[in-house]
């Protein structure tokens, strides 16, 4: 017993290795897929490497630029072709790489994960999940429920307003109880996204008929397993996190975040260090470690990079908030304001708007910050101007101010 006490007296305590902001900076742009040089011609399989490293693309339905679920890859990619995103996302069963459900938000995934979310698919269908009036169809109203799934199975792929029930009313605050229900079915993994009609409607299917094979013959993990290999992926994504910020990735509970941690440190997959202002904070053992990150990128609100508005603030000392709900008289900055990366800094922000009907992309508001360097107004005007031609627009005269 003596002897086990002086050993253990003669351990040296673990020394936490100290990260400053600039570092922190450039892995977490490293594991988001920037600073690399943009391909000549983006294909598929750089979308689907992008995606790996950024695991999921956020939908939202404003579309006032162009569809949330598309920036991300042009950030990273340059001027990809979106046939090939939609192909992935919504193409033939066989060469379908991507799936739709709630992971941050309404996601496109990788295919991959979704047996990791199937405890989160079970929970909704015990009704232990999902908006509150939605919840009612796993239970009492279940009924209603499995006969739209059985009409589903009879007639195939069809949308909310495919049912004669549906009054057609749009936004998830006037959802007609067919919507919901078909909602509930979608969350408890019964029917997923078959494809997606020009206004955007989510046109619904089994399961089965659209996850390939080869993917659901795949075991089930357990609930603690699968938030295991979330936390990892969410990990590998951020290069460098806080606790709070790996739980916000699939949007976990803290106790399912607080266990995966725990995991992956006894396993030596994660390894905490200590950044400056920073709480409970990680890196992933594989995290790159750039000198240097050549980033030039304009960002949506909805990109993976700056979702979380308290990071944004944390990595680069750059307030941000999406005024899209704030009446027009009170916004600071604009609409739908990007923010544009330069080197490792976020050093502008500008409100932009596709003009489809003029054929030409408004940049409505351009604010630079007090630091952004000289070079920043040259890099920013050759980055719309790339992002015009992406989206098939003209304006070459950008007033940036």
């Amino acid at each position: 017993m003596l002897a086990a006490r002086r050993g253990h007296e003669r351990m040296p305590p673990m020394t936490i290795e100290r990260i400053g902001l600039p570092l922190a900076r450039r892995m977490a742009l490293a594991a988001q897929g920037f600073g690399r040089k943009l391909p000549d011609k983006p294909g598929s399989a750089d979308l689907m490497r992008a995606l790996a490293k950024i695991q999921l693309h956020q939908i939202d339905s404003v579309n006032v630029l162009s569809r949330a679920h598309y920036l991300p890859a042009f950030s990273r990619l340059g001027a990809y072709d979106r046939a090939d995103l939609d192909n992935l996302a919504w193409g033939p069963r066989r060469k379908r790489r991507l799936f739709e459900y709630w992971a941050h938000e309404a996601s496109l995934l990788p295919v991959e994960l979704q047996p990791l979310l199937r405890w989160r698919m079970a929970a909704a269908d015990r009704g232990e999940t999902g908006w509150g009036r939605m919840r009612l169809y796993a239970t009492e109203r279940r009924a209603e429920a499995m006969a739209l799934l059985d009409r589903i199975r009879i007639d195939g792929p069809l949308a909310a307003s495919d049912f004669e029930s549906h009054k057609g009313q749009s936004g998830w605050w006037e959802w007609s109880d067919t919507k919901r229900a078909l909602e509930w079915l979608f969350w408890a993994g019964h029917i997923t996204t078959a494809t997606r009609r020009g206004s955007f409607e989510r046109v619904y299917d089994l399961t089965e008929r659209v996850i390939p094979a080869h993917i659901l013959s795949e075991e089930t993990p357990g609930e603690a397993q699968a938030c295991l290999a979330l936390i990892e992926r969410a990990a590998k994504a951020h290069g460098i996190a806080t606790a709070a910020d790996l739980r916000d990735y699939f949007r976990l509970s803290p106790e399912q975040a607080r266990t995966a941690i725990a995991g992956l440190v006894e396993e030596g997959v994660l390894i905490p260090v200590n950044v400056p202002g920073w709480r409970d904070t990680w890196i992933h053992r594989d995290a790159r470690r750039p000198r240097t990150i050549k980033g030039q990128a304009l960002l949506a609100p909805f990109d993976p990079l700056i979702w979380s508005r308290d990071r944004v603030q944390r990595l680069f000392g750059f307030h941000y908030r999406i005024e899209i709900y704030v009446p027009a008289e009170k916004r600071k900055h604009g609409y739908y304001v990007l923010p544009f990366l330069l080197g490792d800094r976020l050093v502008a922000r500008v409100d932009l708007k596709a003009d489809r009907q003029a054929s030409r992309l408004l940049v409505q508001t351009c604010h630079f910050e007090p630091d952004a360097p000289r070079d920043a107004a040259e890099a920013l005007r050759a980055e719309l101007g790339l992002l015009a031609r992406w989206l098939g627009l003209g304006g070459e005269d950008y007033c940036l101010r």
